[in-house]
């Protein structure tokens, strides 16, 4: 197994955490409202400017209601959450948008993700061995067919043959698919909460 490098998420405080908690909810509320919200990023501390990558999970009532992200560091982190928590809110296609009696029983989840790295195998068995369950997010990629799961996936799916099948049915695949040129990177992420 390759170790993981140095650009992985490393620990933010109680009180960071609680920024984006907070940046997520008033980017939300900001949307319904009607009112326009641009990310006062320079109030923001160091750690949370550096660009990295989010996912943020919107569930209501303990039902999910909305999952969107990014997989390349490409803006700040605080922008980066701000965008995804408004688009989980509103744009994913698998749910209507959030109303404002929604709102008022909305949980946030914040992902944020480490740096992606290729992962080595010569088959789906040497995959697999390398798979660790409730640490590892992966993006498949094969041809234009694009997947992720992120690491809290494997609380649905906890067994790393049914993770990879599943994974490859997200992508667009047949649960059977193998090829040599199937690609797979991996990462981590820091849950917030």
């Amino acid at each position: 197994m390759a170790p993981m490098s140095s650009n992985n998420v490393t620990g933010y405080t109680p009180a960071q955490k609680q920024q984006l908690l907070n940046l997520a909810r008033t980017a939300i509320q900001k949307r319904l409202q009607g009112e326009s919200f641009t990310v006062p990023t320079w109030d923001y501390p160091a750690s949370l400017r550096v660009p990295r990558a989010s996912f943020v999970t919107l569930h209501v009532d303990a039902q999910l209601h909305g999952c969107i992200g990014t997989l390349e560091a490409r803006r700040p982190l605080v922008e980066d959450v701000a965008h995804n928590a408004r688009a989980a809110a509103f744009e994913d296609p698998r749910f209507p948008a959030l109303t404002a009696s929604e709102f008022e029983r909305l949980h946030i989840h914040i992902s944020v993700l480490g740096t992606p790295e290729p992962m080595q195998f010569e088959s789906e068995e040497g995959l697999l061995r390398q798979l660790r369950p409730h640490v590892d997010g992966l993006i498949l990629e094969a041809g234009p067919h694009r997947g992720t799961f992120l690491p809290a996936v494997w609380d649905e799916l906890p067994v790393p043959h049914d993770f990879l099948c599943h994974l490859k049915r997200k992508a667009g695949l047949p649960a059977d698919y193998w090829s040599r040129d199937l690609r797979v990177r991996r990462y981590t992420v820091e849950s917030i909460p």
